[in-house]
């Protein structure tokens, strides 16, 4: 599995989601979920552009609609959301990527190979 930005955690959990798939299985899962990914360094590079008066465009890209309104309204909670996502932009991808693990997982599974 060769993702970039990919951090051994993010790699354990997918070694684990991705047990008992077949080799068609896996390769379609990566194929799918490598679209689907955000890497932590988008996820920062994003965040920073919220001190340039954008604030909320990485909470819209993770998929998070409410707190990006919530975010470009309030100039990212008065700037404090964001120093806060700053700091804490890798669990925002790897939570996000969780999920994008699970959809990928059903969309495998669904297609019977």
């Amino acid at each position: 599995m060769s993702l970039p930005g990919i951090s051994p955690e993010e790699y354990s959990y997918l070694q684990s989601a991705t047990q008992g798939l077949n080799e068609q299985q896996l390769r379609t899962f990566l194929m799918i979920y490598s679209s689907k990914r955000k890497n932590p360094s988008d996820i920062l590079l994003l965040c920073l552009i919220g001190f340039l008066g954008f604030a909320g465009i990485h909470r819209f890209v993770i998929g998070q609609i409410g707190m990006g309104i919530l975010y470009f309204l309030t100039g990212g909670l008065c700037m404090i959301g964001t120093i806060v996502d700053l700091i804490n932009h890798k669990q925002l991808a790897f939570e996000y990527n969780q999920k994008m693990v699970f959809e990928s997982m059903q969309m495998v599974k669904m297609s019977n190979f």
